[in-house]
């Protein structure tokens, strides 16, 4: 199981926000977007800024997806 940001990433798009944005707007570090762009696990707390920011959920921003999965599955 992996974490995507990809919905953050297409919400900044239709918002026609840029991530430098974002992080001013959620007062991020640059780490921290630097961890988003990998994909990697922030904190709630990270989460609930940003989606304070712009005004959404945390289903808007992110999901849970299946690494595991074969063929077969």
């Amino acid at each position: 199981m992996a974490i995507s940001y990809k919905r953050l990433w297409k919400l900044l798009i239709d918002k026609d926000i840029k991530k430098k944005d974002l992080v001013q707007m959620a007062g991020l570090s640059s780490y921290t977007l630097n961890k988003l762009n990998k994909g990697e696990n922030v904190n709630a707390e990270t989460l609930m800024k940003i989606c304070v920011a712009l005004d959404c959920s945390f289903d808007d921003i992110m999901e849970i997806v299946n690494t595991n999965m074969t063929d077969g599955e």
